[in-house]
């Protein structure tokens, strides 16, 4: 029953996009070089498509990016990230848009990262927040929010939430890079699993979470130990959860848990910091 209906949904897809196209299956079966009989029963849910001929009937489509994923997905396969820079000139309107979100995110503090977890802008609120915790040069010299996060570089153990919240991290890179062999994030994942504190349990822990973008912490501020929600919004395409487009940008933001904790103060002082662009 189960693999009928992952058949059907292919099929919807593929009758889906010759219509957008007004092909008939004669002419989709000579572009992609199958027989008419084939493309029948594939729109029938009869037959799977392989993996090369699901790309060759994107190609022959001139399907986009987020079309080829999903089509590919309908199809059982997992997509084909092309990875894009984020310091690209094409992409300098979502540069300022990411810069005017972490304005306006201040004074609570937030980081813009990619897929790797590596930093590409913070607010100032950001760094107000963390030049009385750090040093100041390791401050300056951070790219990569879980190597700040989680590797001190000490064999401390971490409190029971935040060994959740790094096995929930390790468990999210080592899924996508089974699904999508990614060097980058199998570079990461492995940098990761070197640090000094990770959980030995950490399989076990991340399995018995539920996945979610955000969690409590408890982090010393002002002299005290305080409660605090550490949000992170994924900032992408439109589309099944399984698909974002490349870069695949997170906004990661820190709010008081007490509602009456004011941080304004931390914009108050002169801030720099080499990811800070305002």
């Amino acid at each position: 029953m189960a693999e009928t209906q992952h058949l059907q949904r292919f099929a919807d897809f593929l009758r889906f996009w010759r219509g957008v196209f007004g092909l008939s299956q004669e002419q989709l079966a000579e572009m992609v070089g199958t027989s008419t009989r084939h493309v029948s029963r594939l729109e029938n849910g009869i037959s799977k498509p392989s993996e090369v001929l699901t790309d060759q009937i994107a190609d022959a489509l001139k399907l986009g990016r987020r079309d080829r994923s999903h089509l590919r997905i309908a199809a059982g396969y997992a997509t084909n990230e092309i990875a894009q820079d984020f310091h690209s000139p094409d992409l300098k309107w979502l540069r300022s848009a990411m810069l005017r979100t972490l304005q306006t995110l201040d004074p609570y503090p937030s980081t813009l990262t990619d897929g790797a977890g590596n930093i590409l802008m913070v607010n100032k609120a950001w760094v107000g927040f963390y030049q009385d915790k750090v040093d100041t040069e390791r401050l300056r010299q951070t790219v990569n929010l879980y190597d700040f996060l989680f590797n001190d570089g000490s064999d401390g153990a971490l409190s029971e939430e935040w060994q959740d919240a790094l096995s929930l991290v390790i468990m999210a890179f080592k899924q996508h890079v089974m699904l999508n062999g990614s060097d980058q994030e199998d570079q990461t994942l492995k940098r990761i699993l070197g640090y000094p504190n990770v959980p030995a349990d950490w399989k076990i822990r991340a399995s018995r979470l539920e996945p979610r973008a955000s969690f409590k912490v408890k982090i010393q501020h002002q002299g005290m130990v305080r409660g605090f929600y550490s949000v992170s919004q994924m900032v992408g395409a439109l589309g099944p959860a399984a698909y974002m487009t490349e870069p695949r940008l997170s906004i990661n933001t820190l709010y008081p848990e007490d509602a009456a904790l004011s941080l304004e103060k931390l914009l108050t002082t002169s801030l720099e910091h080499p990811l800070l662009y305002y």
